[in-house]
């Protein structure tokens, strides 16, 4: 599942594209040519609205993709397994086409209480309701809770986000709180690793 030598990173050769393989998409750490791509989804306002730390101008972009994506997957690929205060994102490729059409991240978020490692997606308004989302992130949690010593994740989704609200759950997630951040109201919701293998066995 895990491509590109996923769980020995001491000498990884930086040419290599960690991938994970998923039934219709391919989670995949970002490149350089994922750049005009990645800035187009970043000018629809059904990502920004509720992903407002996104927004930038493509003279960002261009900075922002090798030395802040790009980077940050490197330095979380060689700390593996032990990956706290590292940050992890990767693209989400639709295998029939090989479009990049949204990314999957986790890292950290000092905005919530406790258990602040934090999952956190977004997807093409071309894309939606196939399910790709929710592949997504169970691909990025069980990689995770796997491979790293992550053993517990919050998400959080605007209340009025159905969809983001519905993927979360979808992914086991379980409803801890209503908070605050930025004068917006959230679902905080928790997944632990035991939580996870808990419910697998009762299937």
């Amino acid at each position: 599942m895990y491509r590109n030598e996923a769980t020995n990173y001491e000498n990884i050769n930086l040419k290599k594209v960690f991938t994970i393989e998923c039934k219709d998409i391919v989670l995949r750490e970002f490149r350089l040519e994922d750049l005009e791509e990645l800035y187009a989804l970043t000018l629809q306002p059904e990502i920004t609205d509720y992903l407002p730390d996104w927004i930038g101008s493509r003279e960002e972009y261009e900075d922002w993709v090798p030395n802040i994506y790009i980077k940050s997957n490197k330095e979380f690929f060689k700390a593996v397994p032990n990956v706290e205060n590292h940050a992890i994102i990767l693209g989400i490729i639709l295998k029939k086409t090989n479009e990049f059409i949204g990314w999957c991240c986790v890292c950290g978020n000092d905005d919530i209480p406790d258990c602040n490692t934090e999952i956190a997606y977004a997807i093409s308004k071309y894309h939606r309701n196939k399910g790709y989302t929710t592949q997504a992130a169970k691909a990025m949690i069980q990689y995770l809770f796997e491979q790293t010593n992550i053993d517990a994740l919050s998400a959080l989704a605007l209340q009025n986000n159905e969809p983001s609200n519905r993927v979360i759950q979808k992914c086991g997630f379980k409803f801890i709180d209503s908070i605050d951040i930025s004068k917006r109201e959230f679902n905080w919701y928790k997944l632990s690793k035991g939580q996870l293998q808990n419910e697998n066995k009762q299937y």
